[in-house]
Parts: C-alpha cells; sequence; structure tokens
C-alpha cells in the first residue's frame, strides 16, 4: 500500500504505511522512500535528518545508494548545490564496476556536477552510465519491449479462434490417422485370421470327424460285440443240440440194441 501511494504522490499516506511497516516489522528496508516523502511533502531538512539517522547506518549497499540520491536532492531543494554533490561522493560511487544501482547514481552525480558547472566531468559520468546500463543489460537508448498486462478482448477473441482452429486440425488429423489405420488393421486381422481360421475349421473338422467316426466306430463295434455274441451263442447252442441229438441216438440205439436182444428171448420163452 505504502509503495502504492508513493508512486501515486500520495506522499502523507505512502509515509504512513512505511511508518506502520517499519513498527510493526522493525525493518529500515523504506527509509529511503520515507526520506523521499519527507522531501515531495516539503519538508527536504526532515530527509536530511533521515539521511544521517543510525537507522541509515543499517541499510544495504543498494539502500545508501538510494538514500544517497534523496539526499543529494534535498540539498538541491534548498539550494546547496556543492552540498549535493558531496552527498552523492559515497563508497558506492564507483567509476570502473557496475551494480544494480550504478546507472542511477551516476546520473545522479552527472546531474549534481553539471549544476556547480563542473560540464566535463558530468559528460564523463553520464556515459559511465551507460556503459553501466550496458554492462548490466540494462541499455535504455533500445527499443524496450512492451509487455501488455491489461486485458484486451479482441486479442482474446484471437486467441481463442487460433486454439479452435489448432483443436479443430489435430481432430481431423486423428481422424485421418484413424482412418488409415482400421483398414490396415482389418486386413492385418484377416491375414493374421486366415490360418488360425483355417486351422480351426480343419480342427473343428477333424474334430467332428473324429467324433463321427468314434460315435461309427462305437456303434460298428457294438453292433460286432452283439452280432459276436449271438453268433458265438448259436455256435454254442448248435454244439449243444448236435451233441444232445448224438447222445440221444446214441440211447435209443443202445435201448432199441437191448430191446432186440431180449425179444428173442421172450420169443424163445
Amino acid at each position: 500500500m505504502g509503495l502504492t501511494a508513493y508512486a501515486a504522490g500520495h506522499y502523507g499516506e505512502a509515509l504512513r504505511e512505511f511508518r506502520t511497516y517499519r513498527r510493526i516489522s522493525g525493518s529500515n528496508m523504506h527509509l529511503p522512500v520515507m526520506a523521499d516523502c519527507e522531501r515531495g511533502l516539503g519538508r527536504p531538512d526532515r530527509a536530511l535528518e533521515m539521511a544521517r539517522s543510525e537507522e541509515a547506518k543499517d541499510l544495504d549497499a543498494p539502500g545508501k545508494a538510494e538514500l544517497a540520491i534523496v539526499a543529494a536532492g534535498a540539498r538541491t531543494d534548498l539550494g546547496q548545490l556543492d552540498a549535493a554533490v558531496s552527498e552523492l561522493e559515497i563508497v558506492q560511487l564507483d567509476i570502473n564496476r557496475a551494480f544494480s544501482y550504478s546507472p542511477r547514481l551516476f546520473r545522479a552525480y552527472a546531474e549534481a556536477l553539471a549544476a556547480v558547472g563542473r560540464t566535463a566531468e558530468s559528460e564523463k559520468w553520464q556515459r559511465q552510465a551507460v556503459v553501466a546500463e550496458n554492462a548490466l543489460g540494462l541499455d535504455i537508448t533500445e527499443d524496450p519491449d512492451i509487455i501488455d498486462l491489461g486485458w484486451d478482448e479482441e486479442e482474446e477473441a484471437r486467441e481463442e479462434e487460433q486454439q479452435r482452429r489448432l483443436l479443430a486440425e489435430q481432430s481431423a488429423q486423428r481422424s485421418a490417422a484413424a482412418g488409415e489405420q482400421a483398414p490396415r488393421a482389418a486386413s492385418a486381422e484377416a491375414v493374421a485370421g486366415l490360418p488360425e481360421t483355417a486351422e480351426g475349421a480343419a480342427s473343428a473338422h477333424d474334430e467332428g470327424s473324429d467324433d463321427a467316426e468314434s460315435d461309427f466306430w462305437e456303434s460298428d463295434d457294438a453292433e460286432s460285440d452283439d452280432d459276436s455274441v449271438e453268433k458265438d451263442a448259436l455256435d454254442r447252442s448248435e454244439v449243444l443240440t448236435g451233441d444232445d441229438s448224438d447222445a440221444g441216438r446214441d440211447d435209443a440205439d443202445a435201448d432199441s440194441r437191448d430191446a432186440d436182444s431180449r425179444a428173442p428171448e421172450r420169443f424163445e420163452g
């Protein structure tokens, strides 16, 4: 909230938010912005007090560079141009090294030098600021990439139309691929199925034939068994009948002989 209010130029509100944040968190990270809010409210002296406070000594290098820029601005607001140059001559102002804060610090120092008439030195630091930006990949002379974070109805409609077209093309490709693969799969199944089907049919036929033949031969075997049984029985009956008839004839002959032998005896008597 504090940074938003600061960017919008609501320095009083931003200063209250930053103070609240510092009181709750105990962090002085927003001290340079708070000092600049004091400048924005027309109180450059308070900004300088913050720059000379004990809390300022605990800032990191980027924080100290930003606070020096604010202090130089406060000196300028007070008409102290030479003091503004002195505020910027800090350890972080190194012409041979570039950090993330270096381009801003170099330009602020160049402007302070130009304000006091040191034009040659000012131009030197201006060039060095460009060198630092190039080294950091922050060349502002090039056209920046513009990224629109807003909502564009026409752009969204175009993207949706493009997505639908891509989906339709993908669907058509899948359908075409499926149509090409289906006949191939069918023919492959047919080719693969022919031997299997023939073998299956042949095996089924063989099984059926075996079953039929087995039934046929079983019935023949059964009939042959019956026939063999009946024939054996007939043979046995014939044998038995023949034996009985022969025995009967033998008995009859014996009886007739006995009768013949006895008959004369009765006749003689």
